[in-house]
């Protein structure tokens, strides 16, 4: 019995309250343009991406199954914390990923519009639409699991929040990939 068992479920807490969070502001961003001639340019179509990525990741069940411990009560329910911190972790981790693809994608349409002006997309203003695009791709790539990691580690210990077990990177993306099977 190590004692850490309330830094463990104070640790869940928070970070389901992070995930809960990100699922609202998901579930918040637009899917459909105002005008549909626009529902297949790369923005609104990373939205839709997001809110389907956004839903899958709610809906994913979670991994119940935890070893059976020899040291007790305390052991097992410190296993069973263990699984429910990398489920929590690994979602709040997901989440932010879309979070920060929807906010790409919406200031890519907010670059649009203002290229746009209210017109239409036509010869004159075409090489800036594509350098907008782009932007968008740019920007979508440097969204790296290592990166989306990073941010949320150094946002977690500026906060002063128990950090002590967080799961590896590594331990997220495997979290990650089972789901997506």
């Amino acid at each position: 019995m190590d004692g850490l068992n309330e830094f463990r479920t104070a640790r869940v807490a928070e970070l389901l309250a992070d995930f809960r969070t990100l699922q609202y502001y998901i579930a918040a961003a637009p899917v459909n343009p105002v005008d549909m001639d626009d529902y297949y340019t790369e923005g609104w179509a990373a939205l839709r991406q997001c809110a389907l990525d956004g839903q899958h990741i709610l809906n994913c069940g979670a991994d119940v199954t935890v070893p059976r411990t020899t040291g007790g009560p305390e052991e097992q329910a410190k296993a069973e914390l263990k699984q429910v911190l990398l489920d929590a972790y690994a979602r709040r981790h997901e989440g932010q990923k879309i979070y920060l693809r929807q906010a790409a994608a919406q200031r890519w349409i907010d670059w649009r519009d203002q290229i746009l002006m209210g017109g239409r997309p036509h010869s004159g203003n075409q090489s800036q639409l594509r350098a907008c695009d782009q932007q968008l791709r740019v920007e979508l790539a440097n969204i790296t699991d290592e990166a989306v990691y990073s941010e949320l580690q150094v946002s977690d210990i500026s906060m002063g929040r128990w950090t002590d077990e967080d799961p590896s990177l590594r331990a997220v993306q495997r979290w990650v990939r089972t789901r997506r099977a």
